[in-house]
């Protein structure tokens, strides 16, 4: 007897697990959408002028990670008035979210063309975090492609745990070096469209780069992986590492992936500045 009640209150309260579930993504969801338009008025205020979307961020507790900026609002704000006669100017290529995070992939003319990376966290509405990563915008690459032509649709939203999981490993076996041998299984033989502003194409491309750092005496040394962001088809990997002659930076790499394996990659490497040099003390990651 006990045990057919218990049969009966299941199939009662089963469908209803499973609806509150299914309102709780949507929430999310919803929740997601409506931080990536924020983040994307925001930037186009660089455009516009219009000093409404800076109600986004929360003016009572905002941690700036840019180390050219100083924190909080007023630090935003400082950067505001230095702009040059002509403003500055910001053109959103890519933006998705994951959770409360947002990141905008963004072309700029900010004292000087740029491109960059930026993350935004949110806390009930409002920004209260950013980070980023900038550097010139240079000529396009061996193959003709820029920093920031390529897909921009965020697709397979079921795959997002999986294609996150997918590039935390290819940035330790393959970026990190625990089991370089393993670069096929990550990263597709068939297309692999390059954006570094260095590297052609296709794994011949990565491979021809890599040699050339190796016979000059250059380096190119993941040490960190910080954070993974990721929704669908695109995963942005925040690391640190040397680059270069040793120079210590930051690497934003955005990755897109299609069944299970990295298609698409652009990134943006940054020096990082001595700490003597910071205009906030909250670290570059």
């Amino acid at each position: 007897m006990k045990f057919s009640r218990i049969i009966k209150a299941s199939v009662v309260v089963a469908p209803l697990l499973i609806a509150g579930i299914a309102t709780a993504d949507a929430q999310d969801k919803d929740n997601m959408d409506s931080n990536k338009k924020k983040v994307s008025e925001l930037l186009d205020t660089f455009n516009t002028g219009d000093s409404a979307p800076i109600a986004y961020i929360n003016a009572e507790h905002y941690v700036q990670h840019n180390l050219d900026v100083a924190d909080g609002l007023a630090g935003f704000g400082e950067v505001m008035k230095n702009a040059p006669p002509q403003g500055f100017k910001a053109k959103v290529h890519r933006v998705f979210a994951d959770g409360d995070y947002v990141v905008a992939h963004t072309e700029y003319d900010f004292f000087g063309p740029k491109a960059g990376f930026d993350v935004f966290r949110f806390e009930d509405g409002l920004i209260v975090e950013h980070w980023d990563n900038l550097t010139e915008i240079t000529p396009p690459n061996p193959s003709g492609r820029t920093q920031f032509d390529g897909a921009t649709t965020v697709e397979d939203l079921d795959a997002t745990d999986s294609n996150k999981a997918i590039v935390e490993a290819f940035v330790n076996d393959i970026l990190m070096g625990a089991n370089p041998d393993k670069i096929t299984d990550y990263v597709s033989t068939e297309t692999y469209l390059q954006h570094n502003s260095a590297v052609a194409d296709g794994l011949d491309g990565l491979g021809a780069a890599l040699k050339y750092f190796a016979d000059n005496g250059l380096v190119m040394q993941y040490d960190t992986l910080h954070n993974v962001l990721g929704e669908g088809n695109f995963v942005l990997t925040m690391s640190e590492g040397k680059f270069g002659k040793g120079d210590h930076v930051a690497f934003y790499d955005l990755f897109r992936l299609d069944n299970g394996l990295i298609v698409e990659h652009w990134d943006v490497i940054q020096t990082i500045p001595n700490e003597s040099d910071w205009k906030n003390q909250n670290g570059k990651f």
